[in-house]
Parts: structure tokens; sequence; C-alpha cells
């Protein structure tokens, strides 16, 4: 695991201050924060079921994690997206969304759910400024969708699903990770569900992040060409330019205009010439690149010098020239990282 805790560098100038750009001149304006590990579900892509979590010592305080947020803003950051682990087990996580939503600059506050607290938070998420909401739906056959969850309940996040689009967020979208002999033959159907509901979908090729007990990832490989093809049996999708400001590319149908397809394609389609990410782990760790170890330990910044500013800005400045060109996940499905994708950050 390779973490650095920079130092500031002295050649940063307050005017330089204004906009984050790594060393391939890539404008970083999009910072994802996971504020927890833990969650009720436990996803088969994204941890192993016997896992151990953080210590709450270990965690960012929602100060912290406020304190930061703000650095990032200030340094040109527009948009943020909060992620877990599963965020809505964070204890007063509306009240973190509260502070982060009514930071100057901040154009779109987002938040990745299972939906499995979303019927009881809705509307709290939304008054508290959140403005666009992905929820993750894998399956909607019951006895599936608890084998891909471990845990979770099917109903509870259909439910959940209905309290967001009845909230009235700007956009909310599912995303399904696509794994063979698991869910892929329900591709049709998850777009079928996404268009009678009127909601945009992404299907995801599955991060190989962390060594997973119960499978050989490369057998349940699944990729967007393939989905696609899938899709296109059915109806015809045109490509389009469209950007959310992530890495997903988009089609439209043009019998359903109010939905959007997406795929995100992390092995297929690298992406990674246009990244303008960074995300932080609820641990503090700021990773430069999902699937590379380059990081700076933020929280030890934020402990040992509380309320300096101007040093978090400078040493957040100066990480940016760790930020790596790319990943390494075409070269293999087989993990080159034991980070799982809860201790990441979805």
């Amino acid at each position: 695991m390779s973490v650095r805790a920079l130092p500031p560098s002295p050649e940063v100038s307050p005017t330089s201050l204004s906009q984050l750009q790594d060393a391939f001149q890539r404008k970083v304006t999009y910072l994802r924060i996971s504020v927890t590990d833990r969650c009720d579900f436990r996803c088969i892509y994204c941890m192993n079921d016997d896992m151990r979590f953080l210590r709450r010592a270990q965690i960012l305080s929602l100060e912290e994690i406020t304190w930061i947020g703000q650095a990032f803003i200030e340094l040109g950051v527009n948009k943020i997206r909060i992620t877990g682990g599963e965020p809505l087990v964070r204890q007063n996580i509306v009240s973190l969304l509260e502070n982060l939503g009514q930071l100057p600059g901040l154009k779109n506050l987002a938040l990745t759910t299972n939906g499995s607290q979303l019927k009881r938070f809705a509307p709290a998420l939304r008054d508290a400024g959140v403005k666009h909401l992905n929820i993750s739906l894998d399956s909607l056959k019951p006895e599936r969708f608890q084998r891909l969850t471990r845990l979770g309940q099917l109903e509870q996040v259909l439910e959940g699903v209905r309290a967001a689009k009845q909230a009235g967020f700007e956009g909310v979208k599912l995303n399904a990770v696509i794994l063979r002999q698991r869910n892929h033959d329900e591709v049709l159907d998850l777009l079928a569900f996404a268009l009678a509901e009127q909601l945009d979908i992404s299907f995801i090729e599955e991060m190989p992040l962390g060594w997973m007990s119960d499978r050989d990832r490369e057998q349940s490989y699944y990729s967007s060409q393939q989905i696609l093809q899938d899709l296109q049996q059915k109806y015809h999708l045109l490509p389009t330019t469209e950007q959310s400001g992530g890495p997903a590319r988009y089609y439209r149908l043009a019998d359903y205009p109010e939905t959007r397809v997406g795929f995100i394609s992390p092995h297929s389609h690298n992406f990674c010439d246009t990244c303008n990410r960074v995300r932080l782990t609820a641990e503090g760790r700021l990773l430069l690149c999902l699937g590379q170890e380059h990081s700076v330990d933020l929280r030890q910044v934020v402990r040992t010098h509380p309320g300096d500013m101007q040093y978090l800005k400078q040493t957040i400045m100066t990480a940016m020239t760790l930020k790596p060109k790319g990943h390494d996940f075409a070269d293999s499905q087989q993990p080159s990282l034991l980070r799982y994708m809860n201790m990441t950050g979805g």
C-alpha cells in the first residue's frame, strides 16, 4: 500500500490554487468521498463475506470531511459524490450533506446508495441539497438479488427507488454491475424496468478490486459490448456525446426520450485519458486513481495541521503530480490490488 503525506510545495502560489490539474493536463473537477466502508449488504463484487471494517478512530469525522470538501471546492472541484460502503448507514449523514451542500462553488452534490435506506432518507437527502442519486440494482429476481447482495431484500430497494422518484431529485439513475452466469441474462429486463420508471440506467463491468473467494472473475466477466449486443436484440440504441461528469458513455432510445443508457467499461473501453476524478476513502486516503495505489494521507494532514486550509490545499495541489496516466484493468480480470471496492468508495 503506497500512502504518502506530501509536504506543501513552496512553488505553489495563491493564484494557482484555483484549478487542480495533473501532470497530463487533465483538470480535476470531481471528488468522490467515501464516508464509510460499512454496508448493510455484502455484494459479491464489492467485498468478501468475512470483511473486517475500520474502527471509528480510523475514519474521518464529518467535520474533517467537510473541511477537505471545502478545500477541493476552493481548488475548482464543482461536483462531489458521497459513497460508501453504504453512505446512509453513517450516523448523521444528512448533516454532512447539508454542510457540503451550502459550500459556495459546489454545483452538483450527488450520492450513490444501495437503496435500502431510501424510503426513510429520500426527502431529507433532497432537502439537504443532493441533486443526483445513483441506486444499485443488479437483479429484479428476489432470490437472485439476495444471492448477489448476500443480505439484501429486493422489495426494500424497489421501495427506495419509488421514494427517490417521489422526492424530486434532478436525476435518479440505476447502476447494474453485470456478471456472466450471475445476472447477464437480465439486462433486457433491467432496461425495461428503467424505461417503465423513466429512469436512467448504467451497465457496469466489474471492477477487479480485491480477491473474491467464491468465483473466478475471468469466468464472470461480461463486457459492455456484449451487453450492448443483448440490448440491441430489442431496442435501437443511438450513441450520444452526453456527459454526466463521470466515465459513462451514453446512448438514447428514440421511443423513450426520458431514459439514457450508460456503459461504464473499465476493462473494454479505458476512459483514463479524460479522467477528471479523485477519491477520498473513509480513512482519509486521497486516491489519485481507482486502479492504482498512488495516494496521499489527508487524514494525517488535517489532524496534524487542524484549521490550516492553506497547508491542506497546497498538499492537495502537490498530490496531483502523483495522479498516474491510467490503470491496468484492461490487462486482466484478476485483481492487481487487494483493496476491495467498499474500501475504495463505490
